[in-house]
């Protein structure tokens, strides 16, 4: 056709359309010229097209294009096989197999009892995988470990379609009847897989979580990752950082349909990708799962929303946004809350950290104590005004709260544990050593492989170790060194408990005593009250119009529910008569209501019930009631309650307590008392690990691993591993990364120090 009739071109390729089915295949018109030599043939580029969203060759067909099919949480975009997970449980050798040195009938497969039953199938016993043994040539007396490949792949997987003789038995030990068949031996793995009901519960252990082989971790099908974009699939691009994202796609080859396509569509995506790079979660891949990240790094992405969204009059609230925030990503965190600032908004900060404090333009400077001894405003104004306050606040703005680092380092007790070749996630094949008997900190921007070298790999190893059910832990060579930990405690922010009932006097045990205290006292002997009498779990003693919450659920028909005092008890909890028995005056409900620090004067002379309670004024709790539910608990708070039972042990046992930024939420003056708490532990001849970015924190270890040099990709090094340097190196560490942190990593800060001019050292 004439390219200058495009009307015959229409109607040409309309009826091959309706020839061929929406099929059609364009050639491109080349006039008649002189003809081809003999052997060459004519080049032509032929080209498909297809009306029906099927593929030429093989005739598959795929949903139409919208944007649900590129979604993993859409069951149109999922993969069929992991559901949108990208993952897979399932039951792996290294599970199975609780010790290769032992045989199977000495108990090397961990499904097999004892007695010779399965926990799937008890009729699998001895007897029965003799014969299976007998007919592939192995033997059930042989180490696991020296059976050839083919015979664990026969007890692991099956002995295809061959059958052996069963039999069942029953009567007793007079064998009235009996009953023999032949079946099949499916292996231990497929009976796993099968599982369901009741068994499925018992076989979780047994299972590993793998990468899906379908959409090799991707968690889309595979029409979505079909799709091309300049050349690129989303399979391609979701395992990105945000800010190599940005360049590939700036990188793109764009045709000029995709151009017009993607014009607004990209300029939209870049703009959110900035905002995440201005916020500091520049290192986060796109593909990362929301169960991954820390509270910080959550609270920042959604910080990077409301950046995007450019409103204007807004009121924006933030509780401590740095937390998980190395001191060298405050400066853009800071710059992005002056943005919003700038936009003509509001925005008010829950913090603690120094940086933000001296950057606001008001302070209001609550305290000067917790608990009672707070909640009035002891100074309010700029940073300078507040930091002529007589309160904590303004003692740490003077610098007059100084830290304490300890004198002398320790060394340890001669043991150190040593993970050899760390790989998991963007971990590059680290060797990292922790000194046993010692205060040990792992420092790194964010992202820079801290919580996976403590979290992935060493917890799960030593839990695994001491013979706990834990998942796998992540990719590494080796850990040496773990039969010098004879117990393991993990400190984290999860709550105490979860639900209202629970509080801090239950969690620390000093309800008990409380409880025994109250149903001693003569007027509840002469009631016959016994200790049961005194909780709002049981019946008994407790209101039972609140069944002991003290409050109700109240259902609203078109609002939310809401929770209202008991108007029975009035939120005490306890029936009239459990609140007659007295002690020195007090009631059950009132000690609930008293804080820690009103408890200690009360219950001062009674060891069992004063002990817990001084120990949680030594971490900085005295200002928490004992009865407040542990909902209302922050994870600093939780985490330090949970320290409290610790201090109060006194095993032999050498035992390894790992944290993970135990800051959180905490002023400086409380940091100084958890550091005490701290040491204590390692005074009493245990180890402590932390993973912290407070520099004052980092000042009083006695070692200190530095992962790095960024997050991300570019993390994932040790950096810098090292006793802690003197309190002067410190400070001229610290001062360093202050002054130089746009151009250096604080991890290289030390090797900057000795190029400084005298006169800046001597100055600082």
């Amino acid at each position: 056709p004439d390219p200058a009739q495009p009307g015959r071109l229409r109607e040409a390729l309309d009826q091959a359309l309706d020839v061929a089915d929406g099929e059609v295949i364009l050639a491109p018109y080349e006039p008649a010229a002189e003809p081809a030599a003999e052997g060459h043939a004519e080049a032509r580029s032929e080209r498909s097209f297809s009306t029906s969203r099927a593929c030429p060759g093989c005739g598959a067909e795929t949903a139409p294009l919208e944007p649900r099919l590129f979604s993993f949480n859409s069951p149109h975009g999922a993969c069929k096989s992991c559901g949108g997970l990208g993952v897979l449980k399932r039951p792996t050798e290294a599970r199975l197999i609780a010790d290769a040195t032992l045989s199977i009938r000495e108990g090397a497969l961990a499904v097999m009892r004892k007695s010779g039953g399965a926990l799937l199938y008890p009729s699998v016993d001895f007897r029965f995988l003799e014969q299976v043994a007998q007919a592939h040539d192995f033997d059930l007396d042989t180490p696991w470990k020296d059976l050839p490949q083919r015979a664990r792949d026969v007890i692991l997987l099956g002995a295809g379609h061959e059958r052996y003789e069963d039999q069942w038995a029953w009567g007793g030990a007079k064998k009235r009847g009996k009953v023999r068949w032949q079946r099949k031996f499916r292996g231990v793995i497929p009976a796993i897989e099968r599982a369901s009901g009741k068994g499925k519960k018992h076989v979780q252990r047994f299972l590993s979580t793998a990468l899906c082989q379908d959409c090799k971790g991707t968690r889309l099908r595979p029409e979505a990752r079909a799709v091309l974009f300049g050349g690129a699939s989303l399979e391609q691009l979701l395992p990105l950082s945000v800010a190599r994202l940005r360049e590939r796609l700036a990188a793109l080859q764009l045709d000029r349909r995709e151009q017009r396509v993607g014009r607004d569509l990209l300029a939209e995506v870049y703009r959110r990708l900035d905002f995440l790079v201005q916020v500091g979660l520049d290192y986060l891949s796109i593909e990362r799962g929301a169960d991954t990240l820390s509270g910080g790094e959550a609270q920042r992405i959604r910080l990077a929303a409301q950046l995007s969204s450019g409103l204007q009059g807004v009121l924006y609230v933030l509780d401590e946004p740095s937390i998980g925030l190395h001191a060298l990503d405050h400066a853009r965190l800071l710059g992005a809350l002056r943005t919003l600032r700038d936009g003509g908004n509001t925005v008010v900060v829950v913090e603690h950290d120094e940086t933000t404090l001296r950057t606001a333009d008001h302070l209001i400077d609550v305290g000067p104590g917790a608990g009672r001894h707070g909640g009035r405003i002891v100074a309010q104004g700029t940073p300078e005004e507040v930091a002529r306050a007589d309160s904590p606040t303004g003692r740490f703005l003077r610098g007059e709260l100084v830290m304490p680092a300890p004198a002398e380092r320790r060394v340890g007790n001669g043991h150190s544990l040593t993970i050899r070749g760390a790989r998991a996630f963007n971990l590059k094949g680290i060797d990292a050593r922790f000194p046993l008997g010692a205060f040990t900190v792992i420092t790194g921007l964010s992202g820079s492989g801290k919580s996976t070298l403590l979290n992935r790999i060493l917890l799960p190893a030593v839990e695994r170790h001491l013979g706990r059910e834990v998942p796998d832990p992540g990719a590494h060579d080796s850990i040496e060194g773990l039969e010098y930990v004879e117990d393991l405690v993990c400190i984290d922010a999860s709550p105490i408990g979860r639900t209202p009932r629970s509080n801090p006097a239950t969690y620390t045990g000093t309800l008990g005593p409380i409880r025994d205290l109250f149903a001693s006292m003569p007027e509840a002997k002469m009631r016959g009250f016994d200790k049961s009498r005194f909780s709002f779990n049981v019946q008994g003693g407790r209101c039972e119009a609140c069944c002991g919450a003290g409050a109700k659920l109240v259902e609203l028909q078109f609002l939310a529910p809401v929770t209202v005092p008991c108007d029975e008890c009035g939120g005490l909890r306890f029936q009239d008569e459990t609140l007659e028995v007295l002690y020195k005056g007090k009631s059950i409900a009132d000690v609930l209501a008293m804080t820690v620090e009103e408890a200690v004067e009360v219950f001062g002379e009674l060891p069992k019930i004063a002990r817990p309670l001084r120990s949680m004024i030594e971490v900085g709790l005295s200002y928490l009631t004992l009865g407040q539910p542990s909902t209302t608990l922050s994870g600093g708070e939780a985490q330090r309650i949970k320290l409290v039972r610790h201090l109060r042990r006194s095993d032999k046992n050498h035992c390894l307590y790992l944290f993970d930024e135990p800051t959180t939420g905490l002023h400086p003056e409380d940091i100084v008392r958890l550091l005490a708490a701290l040491q204590r532990l390692v005074d009493n001849g245990h180890s402590v690990i932390v993973i912290e970015h407070n520099l004052d924190v980092v000042r009083a270890a006695d070692h200190v691993l530095d992962l790095g040099p960024l997050g991300g990709e570019g993390g994932g090094r040790l950096v810098r591993a090292h006793l802690a340097m003197s309190n002067f190196k410190f400070y001229l560490w610290n001062f360093v990364a202050q002054e130089f942190g746009d151009l250096i990593e604080i991890g290289y800060a030390w090797r900057h120090i000795k190029a400084l001019p005298a006169t800046i050292m001597l100055a600082q």
